[in-house]
C-alpha cells in the first residue's frame, strides 16, 4: 500500500479539495481557454482594471482633475491595488499547478516570484504600498511610478509574449550592437568636441555636452538644436551622419530577422504537431 492510503479519509478530502481549489485558481488567473467563461470573464475584468488604471494616472496629472476629484482617485487607487494584491497572493498560492515533474512547492514559488510576469505584478502594486507605509515619498513620483501597470498587458497578449521572446533570445546580439552604438557614441562626442569646442563653447564645451548632438545625429533624428559650424566639424558630422544609418538599421535588422527565424520555427512545430494528429 501506499503511503496515501494510510491518511485518513478527512486528510485526503481537505487535500484534493485544496488542491481542486487552487488548479481552480490558476485556471481562472491564466489567459482563458474558449470554454471557459469564468476566465474569460476574469480576463475581461482584469485587463479592463489596468487599462482604467493607465487612464487614472494619465488623468492625475492634470492638476485641475486631480484637486477636484482626489477622493475618487484615491479610493479607485485603493480599490485597484487591493485587486492586484489578491490576484499577486493567488497567483503565488496556485502557481504550483505548473511546476515542474520533479519540482518542490517551494521551489515553484521561487521560481514564480522571480519571473518576468510576477516582477510586473509586483511592482505593479508596490508604489501605492510604499506611499502607504512612507507617507514623505515624493507622491508625484509614486503616481507616475504606477505606469508600469501598463507592463501587465503582455500577460494577455500573445503579440508582446513574442517580442519579449525574440528580445531575449536575441540579447547576445543586441548587447553587441548597442556596444557598438556605444563606441561610436564616445568616438563622435569626442571628435566634434575637439572641432568646436572653441567655437561653440555653449554647445560643444565637453564632451557630454557633445552627447546631445552624437544621440540625435547617429539616431538621424536632426533636431537642427545643435549643429557644427566649423569645415571640420561638418566633414566629421557628415560621416558621423552615414554611420549613424547603419549603426540604426543593425538593431532593426536583428529584431526582424529573429522575428522571421521565430514565426517560422512556430509554424514547423504546428507542422509537426499536425501530422502526428493525422
Amino acid at each position: 500500500m501506499s503511503k496515501r492510503n494510510y491518511l485518513p479519509k478527512k486528510v485526503m478530502k481537505k487535500r484534493i479539495g485544496s488542491n481542486f481549489y487552487r488548479k481552480r485558481v490558476w485556471t481562472l488567473l491564466e489567459p482563458a481557454n474558449e470554454n471557459d467563461k469564468a476566465s474569460k470573464i476574469t480576463d475581461i475584468f482584469l485587463v479592463t482594471l489596468i487599462f482604467f488604471n493607465i487612464l487614472m494616472v494619465i488623468l492625475e496629472t492634470v492638476d485641475s482633475l486631480f484637486i477636484n476629484y482626489k477622493d475618487f482617485f484615491k479610493y479607485f487607487e485603493l480599490f485597484s491595488v487591493t485587486i492586484f494584491t489578491i490576484e499577486y497572493i493567488g497567483r503565488l498560492w496556485s502557481c504550483v499547478e505548473n511546476k515542474g515533474k520533479n519540482q518542490s512547492d517551494g521551489k515553484a514559488r521561487i521560481q514564480y516570484i522571480f519571473s518576468f510576469s510576477a516582477i510586473i505584478d509586483a511592482i505593479a502594486i508596490l508604489p501605492s504600498l510604499l506611499a502607504f507605509l512612507f507617507p514623505t515619498v515624493d507622491l508625484r513620483f509614486v503616481r507616475a511610478l504606477r505606469i508600469i501597470r501598463l507592463l501587465k498587458f503582455s500577460r494577455y497578449s500573445s503579440s508582446i509574449n513574442t517580442l519579449l521572446v525574440v528580445l531575449w533570445d536575441q540579447r547576445k546580439s543586441f548587447g553587441a550592437a548597442f556596444f557598438i552604438l556605444f563606441i561610436i557614441l564616445i568616438i563622435s562626442s569626442s571628435g566634434m568636441y575637439l572641432v568646436e569646442k572653441d567655437v561653440q563653447p555653449d554647445k560643444f564645451g565637453s564632451i557630454p555636452q557633445s552627447m546631445w548632438w552624437s544621440i540625435v545625429t547617429l539616431t538621424t533624428v536632426g533636431y537642427g538644436d545643435v549643429y557644427p559650424v566649423t569645415s571640420m566639424g561638418k566633414f566629421f558630422g557628415s560621416i558621423i551622419i552615414i554611420l549613424g544609418i547603419g549603426t540604426v538599421a543593425l538593431p532593426s535588422g536583428i529584431l526582424a530577422s529573429a522575428f522571421t527565424e521565430h514565426t517560422k520555427r512556430n509554424q514547423k512545430k504546428y507542422e509537426d504537431q499536425l501530422k502526428l494528429m493525422l
